[in-house]
């Protein structure tokens, strides 16, 4: 799933999550997805950065453009924290929408849109050594990212999408640990995300399937060139990962 993240209009890559390393790698947002979905992208994964660290969505114009045009599903993360932002997205063609601070800070806010929008909220556990983060990944809890999944899942939520911060844009390969401690406290999916660099880092993942991974997000790898996009879906695309993938979520 390529990441596109938005920051100031365009296209950039964080280094573990510091603003300050941001690296543009395009300008182009719309044409960005479009090149992403034309290579065979089973979805799309766009973050509002400005959005994470302001508290509301900073990117609405661009964001609607990508909705409108992507011909592939696309998940928006960022800066959600009311209903009426998660109603605007959906009613816009987001497939489904992320929250992250609004998961740890507000959680009758999380069962009422799991009510309102069954089967599309996911929730971003972005964490260091196992504890979350939160407001743009500026601020630290002392919260177990397993621990609030498990407190989080009977409200309905549909999956995960686990990011281990110390990994992520560094390319040094997924926290598999993490990830495997999430698979086996959680019964809805998990999506890994965060220092995946090479397709042998996609093929070892692909061994957590059966334990509820259903996919894996790329950015540094993709914009590196480390990772093709489509030899890349090419390896993984067996079945066993792709019926994950396209599981519909109950």
């Amino acid at each position: 799933i390529p990441a596109i993240d938005l920051l100031e209009g365009r296209c950039v890559r964080l280094f573990q999550g510091d603003y300050q390393q941001a690296q543009v790698v395009g300008h182009d947002p719309v044409a960005m997805a479009l090149h992403w979905a034309s290579l065979g992208a089973p979805r799309m994964h766009i973050v509002d950065l400005g959005g994470a660290k302001a508290g509301h969505l900073t990117e609405q114009t661009v964001i609607a453009e990508i909705l409108a045009k992507t011909p592939c599903p696309v998940q928006v993360g960022g800066g959600i924290r009311s209903l009426e932002t998660i109603q605007w997205l959906i009613a816009h063609g987001a497939d489904r929408v992320i929250l992250g601070t609004v998961a740890l800070e507000d959680p009758d806010l999380v069962t009422r849109a799991c009510g309102d929008y069954p089967g599309q909220i996911w929730i971003a556990l972005d964490s260091r050594a196992g504890k979350i983060a939160t407001r743009g990944w500026l601020t630290q809890s002392v919260i177990d990212a397993v621990a609030l999944a498990q407190q989080l899942e009977p409200l309905g939520v549909a999956g995960w999408i686990c990011t281990d911060i110390a990994q992520d844009g560094t390319l040094a390969g997924p926290n598999m640990a993490e990830l495997r401690r999430l698979c086996a406290g959680v019964k809805t999916p998990v999506i890994a995300s965060g220092g995946i660099a090479s397709v042998e880092d996609l093929v070892s993942l692909s061994a957590l399937i059966p334990q509820g991974l259903s996919g894996a997000i790329l950015g540094q790898s993709l914009y590196k060139g480390t990772i093709d996009l489509t030899q890349a879906i090419r390896a993984v695309g067996n079945p066993r990962w792709q019926d994950v993938i396209e599981r519909p979520i109950c």
